[in-house]
């Protein structure tokens, strides 16, 4: 059983403005939900190779990153993810402010489940980073 302090969701965003709106965003839809925020690709490797060796923490249910971070970029850290057994099956949900056809393709081919632009005016990324965490908190169904 998890414990109520287990992260349900990781967020990669460097940005600390972006990181409060979507948490912001999440908790005014009604999703509560535990969270774990890293603030580079680097710190998003480690947390998660930590997560997939069992230490002191678990998986998050979906990862959302940012692409455009600092150390390590996102599309790294989703090949990452991918190239590692026990990471390969994670949701991650790339939320980034790039509209870029090429980071989109890149994306996908990495693996990515979902990739989302980031709207600019309040009001629309609200919503949509609601329905995002929505959907993939509490709509998606994962195997145990």
């Amino acid at each position: 059983m998890k414990s109520p302090d287990e992260p349900e969701f990781l967020l990669v965003e460097d940005n600390p403005d972006d990181a409060e709106l979507t948490l912001r965003a999440f908790r005014r839809r009604g999703l509560t939900h535990s969270f774990h925020v890293v603030r580079d690709g680097a710190e998003a490797i480690e947390y998660l190779l930590g997560a997939s060796r069992g230490e002191e923490r678990r998986l998050p249910r979906v990862v959302f990153l940012d692409l455009k971070l600092p150390k390590v970029s996102g599309l790294e850290v989703l090949a990452r993810i991918r190239a590692n057994e026990g990471l390969s099956g994670l949701p991650v949900v790339v939320l980034t402010s790039s509209s870029e056809e090429a980071d989109m393709r890149d994306a996908y081919r990495l693996g990515a489940n979902s990739y989302i632009v980031k709207p600019v005016e309040f009001e629309k990324f609200e919503r949509v980073v609601s329905d995002v965490g929505l959907y993939w908190l509490q709509l998606n169904q994962l195997p145990v």
